[in-house]
């Protein structure tokens, strides 16, 4: 089954640190053979609050997708976040 990294992004504090990040990250995600479906862009929110950004990536596996999370490449552009954005950040199995 495939994996799905969802991260919803409840603020963003540095554009330019967001930028940096997504460079990196996506270096990450290229080599666990991760696909963006989702890469912020335009959103409605019907229920809940507004979220700045959604992203969701597909894996080919559930376990592809926890060994990209925990991957020295991704967890590098990982600190570049820290204190300047808060989200919520899931891997899900799915179908």
């Amino acid at each position: 089954m495939k994996g799905y990294v969802v991260c919803v992004y409840k603020s963003i504090n540095n554009e330019e640190k967001l930028k940096e990040y997504a460079v990196k990250a996506r270096i990450a995600v290229e080599k666990y053979k991760g696909k963006f479906l989702i890469r912020g862009g335009r959103s409605t929110s019907n229920e809940g609050e507004n979220s700045p950004r959604v992203v969701v990536i597909e894996f080919p596996s559930y376990v592809e997708a926890n060994s990209f999370y925990g991957s020295k490449e991704y967890q590098n552009a990982h600190s570049i976040l820290k204190g300047y954005a808060i989200r919520q950040h899931q891997i899900i199995e799915g179908v």
